[in-house]
């Protein structure tokens, strides 16, 4: 069988409903299992990192053409951290939200600044040095209190550093291959990306 695509279906609760094993229509079995094509294998790489990081067709087509038109040593890296880098995933990874649609819904509302500046861009590219915070006047937010009682237990990437008392993190380095989304190959994706 092939990998979990959505979020949903990467949670244990639906390993063990026996939702999984249920084949075919109405949860009939359809005979012997499927072998996945490489192509097959490939295509389902590329969309849990699609809705994983939360970004249509053509924004993930544009960071893989990207990374081709640069001639990078390594681009299964340099994807991983393009994707890794957008504000809308720091936001996240930080603990400022708990997911990255919550995530760009905060920013593109306004309650996002990077370096002092407000940005309502989820996109944007974090670089090493940049302050991503959570603007004054948003801090009094809903979305915002008892988030040092939140964080307590949250373990953060070692690319990022947070001060809860200011809600502020710095990006300190770029994130490497590894650190997180493990169950994502990113070298399939190019593969995927080269036949097209």
């Amino acid at each position: 069988m092939g990998g979990r695509v959505f979020g949903k279906c990467q949670t244990t609760k639906f390993s063990t409903s026996g939702s999984e094993a249920r084949g075919g229509r109405g949860g009939k079995k359809t005979g012997r299992p499927k072998t996945l094509s490489e192509y097959g294998a490939q295509l389902i790489e590329k969309q849990k990192a699609r809705f994983s990081y939360g970004l249509k067709e053509h924004q993930f087509a544009n960071y893989v053409k990207n990374i081709r038109g640069h001639q990078v040593k390594d681009p299964t890296g340099a994807l991983y951290q393009l994707l890794e880098s957008r504000l809308d995933n720091a936001v996240y990874r930080l603990g400022l939200a708990n997911t990255r649609a919550f995530a760009r819904q905060l920013i593109s509302h306004g309650h996002i600044t990077v370096n002092g500046r407000r940005l309502n861009i989820p996109s944007y590219q974090v670089k090493v040095g940049d302050k991503v915070a959570v603007r004054s006047q948003s801090r009094a937010a809903g979305a915002f209190k008892n988030l040092a009682e939140r964080l307590k237990d949250y373990h953060l990437p070692a690319w990022l550093l947070f001060d809860p008392e200011k809600i502020e993190g710095i990006v300190k380095a770029l994130p490497l291959p590894g650190e997180a989304e493990a169950d994502i190959n990113f070298g399939a994706i190019l593969e995927f990306y080269s036949r097209v």
